[in-house]
């Protein structure tokens, strides 16, 4: 389901570190001038796993977070930031953006007054499994820094700035989860083979099809009584080469693969259900016949019952 916010500008730092923390992530703020914190303003729509938001605080300031379990793509639409991750420092104008990783601190040491950012939160697992669809070579990372001159990157930031746009004006259409989820898959593998230098992504069309089949085929159908056999099946071939295929390209077993798209889509389906839905019931529908070894993988993957996901 798609959201959208707006932050009503005030005077206090506090309270606009607070809103943007809502909407972005939770950080630390230090002004690093004397101005009020009157000029921020912060604005944001939701895609599932996806949100974009537009942030200015109008004022000279230093932001440090952890980014905790998500990416954070900051492209600046005027002025500079100056990022640090690590021993990686990265400067970013119009026509580039800097990508911090999740769960490792990045300052921004210098958001610079002028400076308005599009920014873009995704779900880490989610765009971990997101590249391991699209890329064939395993272990590839997004780097800290990408060109949006370049004609995807040009092309990525305007469907970013053009949804957000619209889901502020209204939500329309695109409050529907069926849209939703198909619009956060769109703006993921636009990022990704933005961010992924031509020549690494190159053998992404040379996944092996014994992959590609059953990946596909559980996506269409993950409730599916899958066995072993019936996805070697598919592949056309044996079931340990199917597991070596699986193993080499995509970093787990066809196994643990169907068992990270039936969580996602159990998980979506609790966050929009309403109160005459019960668990079992979703996880059911999902192809989840144990209830205790659901629940377990459940909150080792979310971090919460799924009763509490399901309350909301």
């Amino acid at each position: 389901m798609s959201t959208t916010s707006r932050f009503v500008r005030s005077d206090d730092w506090d309270e606009a570190s607070h809103v943007v923390s809502d909407v972005y992530f939770p950080h630390r703020l230090t002004p690093l001038s004397r101005e009020t914190a009157s000029n921020t303003v912060a604005e944001a729509v939701e895609l599932g796993p996806v949100k974009i938001t537009r942030i200015g605080w109008g004022a000279d300031v230093s932001i440090q977070s952890d980014h905790p379990g998500a990416y954070a793509v900051n492209v600046p639409l005027s002025g500079h930031l100056e990022s640090v991750t690590g021993k990686t420092e990265v400067s970013s104008a119009p026509g580039s953006g800097t990508i911090c990783p999740p769960d490792t601190t990045t300052l921004i040491t210098d958001w610079s007054k002028d400076c308005s950012i599009i920014g873009v939160r995704v779900d880490r697992d989610y765009l971990h499994r997101e590249m391991a669809r699209i890329l064939a070579r395993p272990g590839l990372r997004l780097p800290p820094q990408f060109d949006l001159t370049s004609e995807n990157g040009a092309s990525w930031l305007a469907l970013v700035r053009s949804l957000l746009d619209q889901m502020l004006r209204s939500d329309g259409v695109y409050a529907n989860p069926l849209v939703a989820e198909q619009l956060s898959g769109a703006v993921t593998t636009a990022l990704v083979l933005a961010a992924i230098p031509d020549d690494e992504t190159a053998g992404a069309g040379t996944r092996p099809r014994i992959v590609k089949r059953v990946i596909d085929e559980i996506h269409a159908d993950p409730a599916r009584a899958w066995t072993a056999a019936e996805m070697a099946e598919i592949a056309g071939v044996g079931v340990r080469r199917l597991q070596e295929g699986f193993q080499e390209y995509v970093g787990v077993s066809p196994r643990d693969y169907l068992l990270d798209v039936r969580l996602d889509r159990v998980h979506a389906e609790l966050l929009r259900a309403d109160s005459s839905a019960t668990v079992s019931d979703v996880a059911m529908r999902w192809g989840f016949t144990h209830t205790g070894r659901f629940a377990a993988a459940f909150r080792k993957k979310y971090g919460a019952a799924p009763s509490d996901v399901l309350r909301g």
